[in-house]
């Protein structure tokens, strides 16, 4: 098959305004596509409104929309406004995500539910508009954690949130795979953002970088190019899920 490329391609990135899923926006654009730069709070507008900026000055179009996907109506209408803006949707990355450590003994409903909406609903509706509203051999990518092939505590409703996605991921393949939509997950190990040293001790942190190669933890460059490459030439690996950890767990 010829070589798939991001040229004149339009990706709807959710959490698309910093960290990774910024990275994601600006790459995406410096290789030719149109991006929707979706975030969630007002204090990442700032955030979206630069990302958009850089994705504008690499030469493409870019779009910003708030909204909290954990609300599936809103879900529906990020697709729609980048319908609207773009006349086409083709490649949907999603990397929303919210990080807890708490034992399970001092879990409570409300966590369960913040966890869960945010990890695991806006997951599943997120795949379900996509492949909603995808072109024709469209790409939709998911990014959960490493921690699904981990046996360690603290983690359950972060891991066990993001657990399910491994499932909609191959429901999803089957589904959408007569369109030639490729449906993949990626998780990554523990990443050096922000998110991650707010549930972490120094001692865990430090334990953590000792599970992988160099004593490194994860960085988001180490994951854009498996982003990049699932959305162009490894179009065909779908249903699967992709640990890219630095040997941090396997399974």
């Amino acid at each position: 098959m010829a070589k798939i490329a991001l040229k004149d391609k339009v990706t709807v990135v959710a959490g698309g305004a910093k960290n990774l899923g910024g990275l994601i926006s600006t790459t995406f654009a410096r290789e030719g596509s149109d991006i929707l730069i979706h975030y969630n709070s007002d204090s990442t507008k700032q955030a979206a409104e630069e990302t958009r900026k850089e994705v504008e000055a690499l030469g493409r179009k870019a779009v910003i929309f708030q909204a909290d996907l954990t609300k599936p109506d809103n879900v529906t209408r990020l697709f729609e406004v980048a319908r609207a803006e773009f006349g086409r949707v083709d490649i949907a990355v999603n990397t929303v995500g919210m990080v807890l450590r708490k034992p399970i003994s001092e879990t409570t409903e409300e966590d369960y539910d913040i966890m869960f909406g945010v990890n695991s609903k806006a997951a599943y509706f997120f795949i379900k508009e996509a492949g909603k509203n995808l072109e024709k051999d469209g790409k939709i990518i998911t990014i959960v954690t490493s921690l699904l092939a981990a046996f360690t505590d603290g983690y359950s409703t972060y891991a066990g949130g993001k657990a399910p996605v491994e499932h909609f991921t191959r429901a999803a393949a089957k589904e959408f795979g007569t369109k030639g939509i490729s449906v993949t997950a990626i998780g990554p190990g523990p990443m050096d953002t922000p998110f991650f040293y707010g549930e972490e001790t120094p001692e865990r942190v430090e334990f953590h970088k000792s599970q992988a190669m160099n004593g490194f933890l994860t960085v988001i460059e180490d994951i854009v190019p498996i982003v990049k490459f699932l959305a162009t030439d490894g179009w065909w690996i779908t249903g699967q899920t992709i640990f890219a950890n630095g040997g941090y767990t396997t399974r």
